[in-house]
């Protein structure tokens, strides 16, 4: 019998000087693998349907794993048809297939969750829904239009970095595959310039690249990087035309119809020839990608100062057309 207690007591103590060899993180396995739980704000736009299955369900092709959407505050907009026509429907599918709770103010699901996805489709409210958001310590993406002005997108990054909250915004299409690889294009040369097609929607309600025209204005950036100085905008029947003149020299072209072809496409310039994109942007898997590590390491994948400057891009391109097309500093939305 104490030949039984010495080994047993042998064995123990053994085992606890694995245990003081063995990272904390062995102990804490099943919290840290817990997923992230995320609320969202605005369930007025398909991008919450997709994006929750695809956070949701791992035979989802767009599957991205450690993040749960777990609540989301309905929202939504009374005089914009693309919001209240879907806003219930969106609701029901949320809270009937998908399980998610449905809660009657932002507060309240800011106290459920980890992180905040603010999908509102229209961008005018996006500043009043955020700032419960900041005032809870959430990281937040934003998705497009990041506001429904320059001056309320200024006002959100302002408060964001007086509260201490990271929140980036982006466009799916920033990340369409064809973007990288054109980008750093081979073959051509230097690399002039870029000339970026992509559909420019209206909503009557925002400037008016900010619904659709806001994919190709991104891609633009993510291609040309900051730093535009001027644009000007022509536009003809369906057709929009937009160059913006960079610091460097550089002139960077945006193009597209608000009615019509539906299409997507960039073509690089270089000093020894031209090269086209291929296909058609890949849905939403990469953009989830980004947001899951932003909700891990709240680092933003894009500087806030960019983001601004898109949505001023794109406003000073409405201010071109009410001069007549001629070029307008960016300066002078950003004052």
């Amino acid at each position: 019998m104490l030949r039984y207690l010495h080994c047993l007591a042998h064995s123990l103590l053994l085992l606890a000087a694995i245990a003081l060899l063995l990272p904390l993180s062995c102990f804490s396995q099943t919290e840290s693998s817990a997923p992230i739980k995320v609320g969202i704000i605005g369930l007025d736009t398909s991008h919450v349907i997709v994006f929750t299955k695809s956070l949701s369900d791992p035979t989802d092709k767009q599957y991205v794993p450690g993040l749960r959407v777990v609540a989301a505050y309905k929202g939504g907009s009374p005089d914009m048809e693309a919001s209240w026509s879907r806003v219930d429907k969106y609701t029901a599918e949320l809270r009937d297939k998908w399980h998610v709770e449905i809660v009657n103010d932002i507060p309240t699901l800011c106290s459920k969750v980890d992180a905040i996805l603010l999908e509102s489709v229209d961008g005018r409210p996006h500043l009043e829904q955020v700032k419960p958001v900041f005032a809870a310590h959430k990281p937040v993406f934003i998705d497009k239009p990041l506001a429904g002005s320059y001056k309320d997108a200024k006002e959100i990054a302002e408060l964001g970095k007086a509260a201490g909250v990271p929140w980036f915004t982006a466009s799916s299409v920033r990340y369409w595959g064809e973007v990288e690889r054109l980008k750093h294009a081979e073959g051509i040369g230097n690399i002039l310039t870029f000339d970026v097609l992509g559909p420019t929607i209206r909503e009557p309600h925002e400037p008016s690249m900010f619904n659709y025209g806001v994919h190709a204005a991104e891609v633009l950036y993510q291609l040309m990087g900051p730093g535009c100085e001027s644009v000007s905008m022509q536009t003809s029947g369906n057709e929009d035309v937009l160059v913006g003149k960079w610091k460097d020299g550089r002139l960077g072209v945006m193009r597209g119809f608000s009615k019509g072809l539906y299409a997507f496409s960039i073509t690089v310039y270089g000093d020894k020839g031209v090269l086209h994109s291929e296909g058609r942007p890949e849905a939403y898997h990469e953009l989830l990608v980004e947001i899951s590590k932003f909700f891990k390491t709240r680092v933003p994948p894009i500087d806030n100062n960019e983001s601004l400057e898109v949505l001023a891009f794109m406003e000073a391109a409405d201010v071109s057309i009410a001069r007549g097309g001629v070029a307008v500093p960016l300066s002078e939305i950003m004052k």
